[in-house]
């Protein structure tokens, strides 16, 4: 375990190989494709999350065979050696990049925190591969040791970042782990199939409020707080991103309005 902790904090990530056995694989990715057809589940067509990926959120809701992925013995302890036993679950998602998708801008999963960089992991993030990761069908690309850069990468287009970038190919049943400072993002897909992942990604344990207010206080009461109150006690969304449900605004369990202009829109 020792030497993908180092390899984290060397370079920014590290892939470990046969987690999941192939008919593992292929059955989390079969029940994939039933939520994708019974849910009507199509690209959000905007330019960070896709024109030809289909993005599946929430899939702790969605089937028990996902309970597995947060706690595996191989994966679970290297991500809480990166952050500590404390961690939470941020999201876990997947994503079929299909083809003639292509490349997704370089990004760092913890760009919209505003803390001067470098600084230690408040994020680290997996992804799950589902089907082989190649340089052709998308597999993600990384820059090495950019967890270290005193910068986030510009989501306008960054030449130099490009040409350091990395395909994390990898075979199907192995999870390539990342610092949540590591630029990277999915690669353009040329070839015939889709490239399946599972996103297990996870944040350190203080990133929340101390008292956890929407399980400590009924949704009946909090339904008359004011708008602004709302916001306060966890019922909206930071810059447009952190504490969505399923791309929808927790406000909704309110009975309020629920639509969210996601950062991934704007």
């Amino acid at each position: 375990m020792q030497h993908h902790i180092d390899a984290i904090e060397r370079q920014g990530y590290t892939i470990i190989e046969d987690v999941l056995r192939p008919d593992e694989a292929d059955g989390l990715r079969e029940d994939l494709e039933r939520i994708e057809r019974a849910c009507n589940i199509v690209p959000a067509c905007n330019p960070f999350e896709g024109h030809h990926t289909v993005r599946i959120y929430n899939l702790l809701a969605r089937g028990d065979c996902y309970a597995r992925v947060p706690v595996d013995p191989a994966v679970l302890p290297v991500v809480e050696a990166v952050l500590d036993p404390g961690c939470l679950i941020s999201s876990l998602s997947s994503i079929a990049i299909g083809p003639g998708e292509t490349a997704q801008m370089l990004h760092s999963d913890d760009q919209v925190i505003g803390l001067p960089r470098p600084h230690p992991a408040l994020v680290c993030n997996t992804m799950w591969a589902l089907t082989d990761f190649t340089a052709d069908n998308g597999a993600t690309r990384v820059v090495p040791g950019s967890h270290k850069a005193m910068r986030c990468p510009d989501p306008s287009g960054d030449a130099e970042a490009e040409a350091a970038a990395l395909p994390a190919e990898m075979s199907k049943g192995s999870v390539l782990i990342w610092h949540g400072s590591l630029w990277h993002g999915g690669g353009a897909n040329v070839t015939s199939e889709r490239r399946v992942g599972i996103a297990m990604n996870y944040c350190a344990g203080f990133i929340r409020q101390q008292e956890n207010q929407q399980l400590g206080i009924p949704r009946k009461l909090a339904r008359d707080f004011s708008p602004r109150l709302k916001e306060l006690v966890g019922y909206g969304v930071y810059r447009g991103l952190i504490g969505h449900i399923d791309k929808r605004s927790p406000a909704g369990l309110l009975g309020d309005d629920d639509r969210l202009k996601t950062i991934w829109d704007t």
